[in-house]
């Protein structure tokens, strides 16, 4: 066989051959001595894996694996060492993520397949909280990390990291680098320390931060995954990619509308944007990982219900919001200080009004930043003989407008084709206008948002 070399970097690698001489049995087996004799002779050579057929070697960032029958059917060396020592720097983290990183990641999965950079990042994160006054340890084995000389690397004692774990706690550490999470006994090793106080950061192969999170599950209790990982980075060519943040909650899951539905519920959400992407709960006796669809624009009769129930309460808050959860549920947003009226007294108001539409309402504060309408628009005044005109940008046309005064809701129009308002003077919207307004500077127009 001729000797081979993998060359390039994450996600752009290209197997070349080193040299034509072909290597013999007798030869690789001369190297192997050599390679085992040095761990006797040099402190920065160890045996991290010996068993019968195969042997791992660490040498100080070497990595060397040679395999032999009955293991492997013929002899092998496999030496490997990093390609690039990085601090948090290099990455394209946002300030977001560093801020997490800092305060609140407590329980960080570092995913991503084979050779894509998932121990690099694992380094930098360990040097980073050993730079900022943590004390931070490592779990390894091979212990091949290339962390700070201040950072101690444990491997298995007596065969188990369950066995290093008791000896890791007497030493209270800030934080624990656990490269990697692989089999059934790590993933509770790694549950038990966070569970203690230990801040961990986990090392899994997996094709999408999704299949991290799901090697969790059928390890760990359903309940307590949100303790345990908090946010999950996943990694590919050496960038750091999607980011999942974890939060158990109790609700009733995404499209499902029966309250008695109701349940503990771990919603995995974009850290970049917040966005809901999937949530996982248990359903009969399985344990369910369920994607949230994306909120569809609303078209035909959910358009024109929404509407009717709009209308009913814009007498109450002018701004009114409306969200229709089901077939016979809805949820109506409205200001604060309109909620006493809707609602009236005893709840008198509220009961006539979902028997007239034969529907369940939920009544809820309207948050400051969920308003359904935009900025106001700039707009100029002229009247004619027979109307008020009020010109918008043509780009407006055929939109709906809603016309304050004084912050005061005046009516609810449509744009017209050359962006013209047209509010006849005999009509109320009118008198009203000319009453609550006494100049332009008075007028607001807002576009809703449909």
């Amino acid at each position: 066989m001729h000797p081979m070399a993998k060359k390039g970097k994450p996600g752009s690698f290209n197997l070349t051959k080193l040299s034509d001489e072909i290597l013999t049995k007798e030869y690789l087996q001369f190297m192997s001595s050599q390679i085992l004799e040095t761990t006797t002779i040099f402190d920065s050579s160890t045996v991290e894996i010996s068993k019968n057929g195969a042997s791992v070697i660490q040498y100080n960032d070497y990595r060397i694996a040679i395999t032999y029958p009955p293991f492997s059917e013929a002899f092998e060396i496999t030496i490997v060492h990093p390609i690039v020592k990085l601090t948090l720097d290099d990455y394209e983290i946002s300030e977001e993520l560093m801020k997490r990183f800092s305060d609140r990641a407590e329980g960080i999965i570092i995913s991503g397949p084979p050779g894509s950079g998932k121990s690099t990042l694992a380094s930098s994160l360990a040097n980073f909280y050993h730079h900022t006054g943590k004390i931070v340890k490592t779990f390894e084995s091979p212990r091949d990390l290339q962390v700070d000389p201040g950072i101690t690397q444990y491997t298995k004692l007596d065969g188990s990291f369950d066995n290093s774990a008791d000896i890791l706690l007497l030493v209270r550490p800030d934080y624990t680098i656990f490269d990697e999470v692989r089999r059934r006994e790590d993933f509770r090793t790694f549950a038990d320390l966070r569970l203690t106080g230990v801040g961990m950061v986990g090392v899994v192969h997996a094709n999408s931060p999704l299949d991290a999170i799901q090697r969790f599950i059928g390890k760990i209790e359903l309940g307590i995954i949100p303790n345990v990982i908090d946010t999950v980075v996943f990694v590919k060519d050496g960038h750091i990619g999607k980011i999942y943040d974890l939060e158990l909650v109790v609700k009733v899951p995404t499209g499902m509308t029966e309250s008695d539905l109701a349940r503990p519920v771990i919603e995995i959400r974009n850290f970049a944007d917040d966005t809901l992407e999937h949530e996982i709960y248990t359903f009969g006796e399985e344990n369910v990982i369920v994607p949230v669809s994306k909120k569809v624009k609303k078209v035909g009769i959910e358009k024109l219900a929404e509407d009717k129930i709009r209308d009913i309460f814009k007498k109450f808050d002018p701004r009114v919001e409306v969200e229709i959860l089901s077939d016979n549920r809805v949820k109506v947003m409205v200001d604060k200080q309109c909620m006493a009226s809707i609602i009236g007294k005893g709840g008198s108001n509220i009961n006539e009004i979902e028997k007239l539409l034969k529907i369940h309402i939920d009544v809820v504060e309207k948050n400051s930043d969920s308003a359904n309408m935009s900025d106001d628009v700039e707009f100029t005044f002229s009247e004619s003989k027979t109307a008020l005109l009020l010109t918008v940008d043509r780009e407006y046309s055929s939109m709906h407008a809603d016309i304050y005064a004084n912050n005061k809701y005046v009516t609810s129009v449509r744009i017209g084709k050359k962006g013209e308002i047209v509010i006849p003077k005999r009509s109320d919207a009118s008198r009203n206008l000319m009453k609550l307004a006494s100049s332009q500077n008075d007028i607001q127009i807002f576009l809703k948002d449909f």
